[in-house]
């Protein structure tokens, strides 16, 4: 894994920046994948499905999962009027025509982040509260090693000075902890993804909706 400069993400033309101008870029992150070609970007996402989200990560990142949705709950930031739909209206009614006739990929009630849309080579998810609505972009891109790598961008738009303030305090823990966790479930996913996709429980959804 690295951080990359955020202006890496504005040099590559995704999708994602026809509809985003509004929000900020707040991260950006490259994920090691070796032997990937231009067109495995289906399969990663795929693998990483398999692997499993938050539950499959360790303890740390669990506990402060766990801090998080109960602060959450106590202060009424996550409460449904808060959300996509109701406090914001979802990515999904600013996409052009082609994105939006597009798979979105898979969705239920167990994934936080909501689709937005997923193609070839793209991914992006959203999620809004009373702190932020954010979007965590996927995109698949060629490394300077020649190898096709994953980067994942995330774009917020704070809800005021609290959202400000709140994306500032839990800066250190996303770097620190939940990024470098994420990293090696990821990182992993693929090495595994043989293996994964091998021993997937039958029904379970990795293909485009």
């Amino acid at each position: 894994m690295a951080r990359l400069a955020k202006s890496t993400y504005v040099e590559h033309p995704w999708r994602i920046q026809e509809f985003t101008s509004d929000f900020e870029v707040e991260d950006v992150w490259a994920f090691r994948t070796p032997g990937a070609g231009p067109g495995d970007f289906p399969t990663m996402l795929a693998a990483m499905r398999a692997f499993g989200g938050v539950a499959r990560q360790a303890g740390p990142v669990r506990f402060l999962f766990a801090v998080r949705w109960k602060l959450g709950a106590l202060l009424g930031w996550d409460k449904p009027t808060a959300g996509v739909g109701a406090r914001v209206t979802s990515l999904r009614s600013r996409l052009p025509n082609d994105l939006r006739d597009a798979d979105r990929g898979p969705d239920d009630d167990s994934m936080p982040l909501k689709a937005v849309y997923e193609i070839a080579t793209e991914s992006a998810r959203e999620l809004a509260n009373n702190t932020v609505h954010t979007v965590m972009h996927l995109g698949w891109v060629q490394g300077a090693d020649g190898d096709h790598e994953l980067r994942m961008t995330v774009l917020v738009k704070p809800n005021g000075r609290f959202g400000r303030l709140y994306m500032a305090a839990i800066a250190p823990f996303r770097h620190l902890i939940v990024y470098p966790a994420l990293t090696r479930q990821w990182e992993r996913a693929w090495r595994d993804r043989h293996s994964l996709m091998a021993h997937r429980p039958e029904g379970t959804v990795d293909e485009h909706r």
